[in-house]
């Protein structure tokens, strides 16, 4: 088939081709965006938190109203440690400071070097004194979990002691030492100058998110030290039920604290999968307005090709009549429709390219989101072709049937 004459029909009438053109240039550069965001923020909200059984771990509060000194508060929490563990179906229990993926958290500097006059890295701080290794299934990939005598008894009121080993993530032990196979036996500071705490580092787990859960980075700076904290009101411990067995879990180990306590406590409790929900909360709404949003996208091009070509087709129905008359075939009249459309499509579709290149430019310079990559651009241009040959068929299979003896009739 000639492309000149179908370029020259859509020159002498171009204002119709023109919004189609923008409407598919428009939609291609939205489109592809979003669903770039729709991937990376899906992609964010299922990273492994470390937690080797999320479903199964939950965290237990214990609020006193009436707090008493360090000795009686060791006391206490040993005690509610160990009533929490006889509780059926309680595979580990340990104290921790916090959560990951929880918002709202510790963090403290950490530098490689005392004399630095900055902190390296930001990194979230798990104190816990005993077994949280086990209780959240931490994968150790170098070193050795805390012993007993490792274990720091600190009163925050009067003592800043800190502990002498720790045990880090992967993605800290690379930012602090990038030159290092090994970051075992290497000395971390808590801050830096004549004042900075200093802990061996005796483990290397793989990975354990931080309470923010950043989406820049890994989110996986962290750091696990052996410390027992009193000065408080509250108890805070993490638990790991047997698969299956939760909720009931649950259930009696809140009986448990309230039993075992000797004052009235306030208890609070939440499962890690809750935690998890309740982080990315914003990014899976955002995920489905952004879909909804793509769809409608597609609805309204989709729409709109269907429309231009009825009007097109109703404009040229004594054109088609007269290459009927002259043994034009169906086929012809279908082909000449569905290659016009492509070419308008095209158009559009380069366009869209080019927009949607700027658009995500605008994004990664303005909100710190990744590049976009071709294959999204790729597959948008191809569901546009698609879309257009789909919207103009049915228009064109109507004009392509139509007899000449009617289309060449007078209105």
């Amino acid at each position: 088939m000639e492309i000149r004459p179908i370029l020259s029909a859509l020159l002498r009438s171009k204002t119709g081709a023109v919004l189609v053109a923008v409407q598919v240039a428009l939609s291609l550069a939205i489109l592809a965006n979003a669903l770039h965001i729709v991937a990376v923020r899906q992609a964010v909200a299922a990273r492994p938190s470390g937690v080797a059984a999320e479903a199964d771990v939950f965290s237990l509060q214990i609020r006193h109203l009436k707090a008493g000194g360090h000795q009686q508060q060791l006391a206490e929490q040993k005690a509610e440690a160990a009533t929490l563990r006889a509780v059926p179906g309680v595979l580990s229990v340990a104290a921790v400071n916090q959560l990951p993926m929880s918002r709202s958290g510790s963090y403290s500097g950490i530098a490689a070097k005392r004399e630095q006059a900055q902190v390296n890295e930001s990194a979230a701080l798990y104190n816990t004194p005993d077994g949280l290794l086990k209780t959240w299934g931490l994968q150790l990939r170098e070193g050795r979990d805390f012993a007993p005598q490792d274990v720091v008894e600190v009163d925050q009121e009067t003592s800043e002691e800190f502990a002498k080993v720790a045990i880090v993530t992967q993605a800290l032990a690379r930012r602090l030492w990038p030159d290092r196979a090994s970051a075992l036996g290497r000395t971390l500071y808590f801050g830096t100058g004549d004042k900075a705490g200093a802990s061996e580092v005796v483990g290397v787990v793989e990975r354990l998110q931080t309470p923010g859960a950043q989406i820049k980075g890994d989110g996986e700076i962290s750091v696990i030290v052996p410390i027992r904290y009193t000065g408080g009101s509250d108890s805070n411990f993490t638990l790991r039920a047997e698969p299956g067995q939760l909720e009931r879990v649950m259930k009696e180990a809140e009986a448990a604290a309230r039993a075992g306590a000797g004052a009235p406590v306030i208890v609070r409790m939440k499962s890690l999968a809750e935690v998890r929900a309740d982080r990315y909360r914003a990014d899976r709404g955002l995920s489905g307005m952004l879909v909804a949003v793509s769809a409608l996208l597609l609805l309204v091009t989709a729409s709109g090709i269907v429309g231009m070509a009825s009007l097109w087709v109703t404009q040229r129905r004594k054109q088609i009549g007269v290459r009927r008359a002259l043994g034009a075939r169906r086929v012809d009249i279908l082909r000449y429709f569905l290659v016009e459309n492509v070419m308008i499509t095209s158009v559009g579709v380069a366009a869209g390219v080019l927009l949607g290149l700027a658009l995500n430019a605008l994004l990664v310079s303005q909100l710190e989101m990744t590049r976009l990559p071709a294959a999204y651009l790729a597959a948008g241009a191809g569901v546009f072709w698609l879309l257009g040959l789909g919207a103009v068929y049915g228009p064109a299979w109507r004009a392509a049937s139509t007899s000449p003896a009617l289309a060449t009739r007078s209105a």
